[in-house]
């Protein structure tokens, strides 16, 4: 165990400050254009991927008793990179709607945004996960910025009212059924999580017997932020600028649901009957030990100890070992790049799910309901 005062310090959390090499990479190819604009998911993807094969697994825990004010370098990242996206984003559609129009074709300014997206979704939506689980509301708000940049705040609904209660279950959207592909679960998941983000937000005015148009309702806040994004880019770079704003924001969203897809794969909770399911466990996760992709997903890989204690800040969050949490034969980027081809991604996982299966609930004989998420709702 890491003791608290060396987790403090300042060398420990610089290299989660990696991220912030993608602000000048993002800026070379709009300057520069040609294959410049592919550098962003190349450096997002393979340089990280490339890190890990090299730096191995890092398997070390902070002390739990380190305190909020060890944590401010660590918390620093999260806290300046809305302001710093946000200016990126924005500048970049002003210059490639203006002075730099002249040299980049449409083809270079496409994949531009297509890794603007990339980083977006990989780093931003990241860092609003961490922002919107803490309790001090400055962090919440920037979180919710971060979500309205890539029309997705609906996330943070879903994220903490649904998919922590209900993970492993048939009402949690984003848990990937056994032997779903990406290409099914994804068009599923951007058509129920919406829903069922809003239906939970009703439900909670409805316990306190308001109608879900009260302006308590934080979906007025989202649809309010979002729009000020999507008019902040028809403003600066016109039709074209408010295009490439929603371009880059599905990209953004496509990241984010390609993480969602791996960190639940076929991980379903025991039914106990009439609708009760066991507690969530460290099984229940996919869990990757990566120095590297952990560095660049401010420690998203250890997501057992995430959902046993959501609102532990990253730098504490724990490892598990294969004893005690599924783990993932390679970092997150690496695993979304092998979900995008169905066929590579089930001869990895497949084999995988079944062990697990058999390690856990050998009195299971029937998974077919489980695959299908056909058991009953949980109560």
């Amino acid at each position: 165990m890491i003791p608290a005062d060396k987790v403090a310090q300042l060398h420990r959390a610089l290299p989660f400050w990696m991220s912030l090499i993608l602000l000048p990479v993002a800026v070379l190819g709009a300057l520069q254009g040609g294959w410049t604009v592919l550098l962003l998911p190349l450096t997002t993807w393979y340089f990280f991927s490339i890190l890990d094969a090299f730096l191995g697994l890092y398997t070390e825990n902070a002390d739990l008793e380190t305190r909020d004010d060890q944590l401010t370098w660590y918390r620093a990242i999260t806290l300046i990179w809305a302001p710093l996206q946000f200016g990126l984003l924005y500048w970049l559609i002003w210059y490639v709607t203006g002075p730099g129009d002249a040299h980049l074709s449409p083809l270079e300014t496409i994949l531009l945004f297509f890794g603007v997206g990339v980083i977006t979704g990989t780093v931003g939506i990241n860092y609003s996960h961490e922002l919107m689980h803490q309790k001090n509301r400055s962090e919440r708000f920037l979180g919710d910025v971060l979500l309205a940049m890539v029309l997705y705040s609906h996330f943070r609904s879903e994220h903490l009212l649904v998919h922590h209660r209900y993970v492993g279950t048939p009402r949690d959207p984003v848990a990937a059924r056994y032997n779903e592909g990406f290409h099914r679960f994804f068009p599923r998941v951007l058509r129920q999580s919406w829903h069922s983000a809003f239906k939970a937000e009703a439900d909670m005015l409805a316990r306190r017997n308001l109608p879900w148009h009260d302006l308590k309702n934080p979906f007025f806040k989202y649809w309010a932020l979002q729009g000020f994004m999507a008019l902040l880019a028809v403003l600066i770079g016109g039709w074209i600028g408010l295009g490439l704003f929603f371009w880059q924001a599905f990209v953004a969203i496509w990241q984010l649901e390609l993480v969602n897809y791996i960190e639940h794969y076929g991980l379903t909770r025991k039914h106990l009957g009439g609708g009760k399911y066991e507690h969530v466990q460290p099984r229940h996760s996919w869990n990757a030990a990566h120095k590297a992709s952990n560095w660049l997903l401010i420690n998203l890989q250890r997501h057992s100890d995430h959902h046993y204690k959501p609102d532990r800040r990253f730098p504490l969050l724990q490892n598990y070992t294969e004893a005690d949490a599924p783990q993932l034969p390679y970092g997150y980027p690496v695993m979304t790049m092998a979900a995008m081809v169905p066929p590579i991604w089930r001869r990895v996982m497949n084999p995988r799910v079944r062990r697990w299966r058999e390690m856990y609930y050998p009195e299971i004989t029937n998974w077919r309901p489980y695959n299908r998420a056909s058991t009953p709702m949980p109560r």
